[in-house]
C-alpha cells in the first residue's frame, strides 16, 4: 500500500532536523521515490512539505519579475505575505529573472500564485478585447 503524501512529507521533514547533508537526503529521497515508482509525486510533496513549513512560519515564496527586485519590491512582496502568513516568523524569497513578464511580479507560494505582471495583463486585456 503506497504511502500518503502527508506521512512522506512529514518524514522528509523530521530528516531535515537530523544533522546529515542535503546532498545525502536528496538522495533518499529520489531512491525512494524511484524505488517506490512515485516520481511523479515529488511536486506535490514539496509542496505540502512547502505548505507545513509556512503552517509553523517559515514561508518560502518564489518571486519571478523582469528585472531584479529592489529593496521597495521586496519589501512590498514580504507585506503583501504578511498579510496572508501573520503567523510567519521567517520569509524567504527566491527571486527568478523572466524577460516574459516584462514588468510587474509572479508571487508563488506552496498552493497560491498571485500574478501581478504586465504580461498577464496585457494577456486579460488581450482576451476581453478579442470578444467584442
Amino acid at each position: 500500500m503506497k504511502a500518503h503524501i502527508n506521512v512522506i512529507s512529514q518524514a522528509i521533514i523530521k530528516q531535515t532536523k537530523i544533522k546529515q547533508s542535503k546532498a545525502k537526503l536528496a538522495e533518499t529521497i529520489a531512491a525512494y521515490l524511484l524505488e517506490e515508482k512515485r516520481t511523479g509525486d515529488l511536486y506535490s510533496i514539496l509542496r505540502t512539505i512547502q505548505q507545513d513549513f509556512a503552517d509553523n512560519g517559515y514561508v518560502e515564496a518564489s518571486v519571478t519579475s523582469a528585472y531584479p527586485l529592489t529593496d521597495q519590491a521586496k519589501a512590498d512582496v514580504e507585506n503583501i505575505l504578511k498579510k496572508s502568513y501573520p503567523d510567519a516568523k521567517t520569509i524567504k524569497l527566491n527571486a527568478k529573472l523572466d524577460e516574459a513578464t516584462i514588468g510587474g511580479v509572479v508571487l508563488n507560494t506552496a498552493n497560491d500564485q498571485l500574478d501581478l505582471s504586465i504580461a498577464s495583463k496585457l494577456g486579460k486585456f488581450k482576451q476581453l478585447t478579442a470578444l467584442k
